[in-house]
């Protein structure tokens, strides 16, 4: 069996083209997108973390295009690329517009404002995929491990054969555990300990995700254990040696561990990011280049020879990306001269956002392709983000003599457009890596992932008053005393604050820095030895900026994934399959489960009440482990 992620020989080969963008396949994609989005803002602001949607609206796009006679596979999949947008442009908002509110800069969502900046954020995004398709998944290709269990769960609900049975048992699997411990509340959803050792605190704790688990096992070993030596080296020696300096007092240990982790050893991550993003972006140089040079190149031959090129290499042409890129800065620079009364800011903040915004749509798809989208951590990249802006702001404010209270409302909105075409970026690569894979025409692929950036866009903003109403957002008030804690926008707010009045632990985020560098000389060593196992920086960059408990279930997918393709050079199909099954199973559930949150609270399901407790939890992600072993270490026995 091939390998799945080879970027050779697709599902449906160049000389065979179906029916991609239809009637059917745009009103279902764009619906689908609102109502992903949708979802994923709550639960976004609710829990800080949003599911990413590919495989989730996938699934839902076969079982609805099932009822009509016409339909193929690459329509599937056109369908799941605008839906996936919505998820992906809803993280991109929820990161950053909550800032303006919690800063006191808006008092409410306005809605062309974040319509505009969403929007043309998102455009932005797919516009910079077109020569990163190039780098990341032909010149460079990369795991992106949701892309490739899309192309996965389409290609065996195709077939209609066994293999699917992997992806129903994983499913239920994931959707089970997910109902059982985020909807009912049976069990914990972490299994997690901390004490106080003398005057420092040790700790240990575990996502009981399957999906997470999932993976682990797509992306391997090598992976896994980098972000999970990034996780130690923030859990196990930064937090446990700032404990030390500074003792807690008052509260219990894991609530002390998250609070310096919160507070301030996430920076280590913002620091390491930084490093990391520029070194991937001079690794990524040459492929950058030539994937922009071919893309013009294949334009200029077209219009020369009128010959087209293979229909599964089709894409926007570079000019008209060029072109839109530049339209798509003066309806940005208006709105930031209005909001700014500044035509200098204005035109600094337009700059700075086009900019930013390619350099860190790469670094957050080269991150993607690492470890997936539901884990690529797009608010790290957007910290930078704020945190370069601001700096140069808060200069330029000097020097022009300018109220420097704009200033950190400049720099959200800046990060606001890097954050949307960022998340955009990152997410629309694993769609696009799932339509190399099953033979789709990029351009139709693109074409739909403006379809679905712009219809999420329209409703951003009534979405966010409405929750607003409703709940509250980040900041506590007499109406709302327990608001939605925003957790991503709240940091985003503290970093621009902090830049104007003080307060970053700039020597933390050196030590990033630095740790960052060290990662580099060794990945770079190992390459001249010709070692198998390499060091990329950005993973363990992942690996400190996440809370631990993320790490640790990446970590045991990718040692089954070892054992259970020991002695193999090539996968087992059902491995992938399964995990592919547990991460839409969990993702589907995760966006379904906020319906009955938003109309009846958080713990509406919860009919046996709430426990804590993680043993149940743990038995099922030990027997859930079980069951992906067995599926992938199986080549030609059945498995149940």
């Amino acid at each position: 069996m091939a390998d799945p992620s080879s970027p050779h020989k697709p599902y449906i080969p160049a000389s065979t083209t179906l029916p991609e963008i239809t009637v059917k396949a745009v009103i279902l994609g764009a619906v689908l997108s609102v109502v992903l989005a949708s979802a994923n803002t709550y639960l976004g602001l609710f829990a800080g973390m949003t599911v990413s949607a590919s495989i989730p609206a996938a699934v839902i796009s076969m079982a609805i295009l099932r009822a009509f006679k016409n339909h193929n596979i690459l329509e599937n999949n056109i369908v799941q690329t605008a839906a996936s947008a919505g998820e992906s442009l809803a993280a991109g908002v929820i990161f950053t517009f909550p800032a303006l509110v919690i800063l006191g800069v808006w008092t409410e969502f306005r809605y062309w404002e974040v319509t505009t900046i969403a929007g043309i954020g998102g455009l932005l995004g797919v516009l910079f995929t077109v020569p990163l398709r190039r780098a990341l998944i032909v010149e460079q290709p990369l795991q992106f491990p949701e892309g490739v269990a899309t192309a996965e769960v389409l290609k065996s609900g195709e077939s209609g054969k066994g293999s699917i049975k992997a992806i129903l048992i994983g499913g239920l699997a994931g959707a089970v555990m997910k109902f059982g411990a985020a909807g009912m509340k049976l069990w914990g959803e972490i299994a997690e300990k901390a004490s106080y050792v003398g005057s420092s605190i040790a700790y240990l704790g575990c996502n009981l995700s399957p999906a997470l688990v999932g993976v682990g096992y797509i992306v391997g070993l090598n992976i896994a254990v980098l972000v999970f030596i990034g996780g130690a080296i923030n859990w196990f020696i930064a937090i446990p040696y700032l404990a030390s300096l500074d003792p807690v007092q008052g509260e219990s240990a894991v609530d002390a561990a998250y609070g310096i982790w919160s507070t301030k050893t996430r920076y280590l991550g913002v620091g390491a990011m930084i490093v990391g993003g520029l070194w991937a972006l001079v690794q990524l140089r040459s492929s950058l280049v030539k994937g922009i040079k071919s893309g013009f190149a294949a334009y200029k031959a077209k219009v020369a020879t009128g010959e087209e090129v293979p229909r599964t290499e089709r894409e926007f042409p570079m000019n008209l990306v060029v072109i839109c890129a530049g339209l798509a800065v003066i309806p940005l620079a208006i709105i930031f001269w209005i909001i700014t009364k500044s035509v200098v800011i204005a035109a600094f903040m337009a700059v700075a956002m086009v900019v930013a915004g390619f350099l860190f749509s790469a670094v957050a798809s080269y991150m993607a392709g690492l470890v997936g989208s539901s884990n690529n951590p797009i608010s790290g990249v957007t910290i930078a983000t704020i945190l370069t802006s601001a700096l140069l702001l808060l200069v330029l404010l000097s020097i022009l003599g300018h109220d420097k209270e704009i200033g950190a409302a400049a720099a959200i909105l800046i990060g606001a457009v890097v954050c949307c075409a960022a998340a955009i970026g990152g997410d629309n690569m694993q769609d696009l890596k799932a339509g190399h894979l099953l033979g789709a025409t990029p351009k139709n692929q693109q074409i739909m992932q403006v379809v679905g950036v712009l219809s999420a866009a329209l409703f951003m903003a009534p979405v966010l008053a409405l929750i607003q109403e409703a709940y509250g957002i980040g900041v506590p008030t007499e109406e709302h005393p327990n608001p939605l804690k925003a957790p991503q926008a709240s940091l985003m707010a503290a970093v621009a604050k902090g830049v104007f009045a003080g307060g970053l632990p700039w020597g933390i985020m050196g030590v990033g820095m630095a740790i960052a560098v060290g990662v580099i000389i060794l990945d770079q060593a190992l390459a001249a030895r010709g070692s198998s196992f390499r060091t990329p920086v950005l993973a363990v960059a992942v690996g400190i900026y996440l809370p631990f408990e993320l790490s640790v279930p990446i970590l045991l997918g990718g040692l089954i994934a070892y054992f259970a393709r020991r002695g193999r050079t090539e996968p087992h199909r059902d491995g992938l399959l399964f995990a592919a099954g547990l991460i839409t199973g969990e993702a589907l559930l995760g966006i379904f489960l906020a319906i009955p949150i938003v109309l009846f609270g958080k713990e509406a399901l919860a009919i046996f009440g709430v426990h804590e407790g993680a043993l149940v939890g743990m038995v099922l992600l030990a027997v859930v482990g079980f069951l992906m072993y067995r599926h992938g270490s199986r080549q030609d026995e059945k498995v149940v």
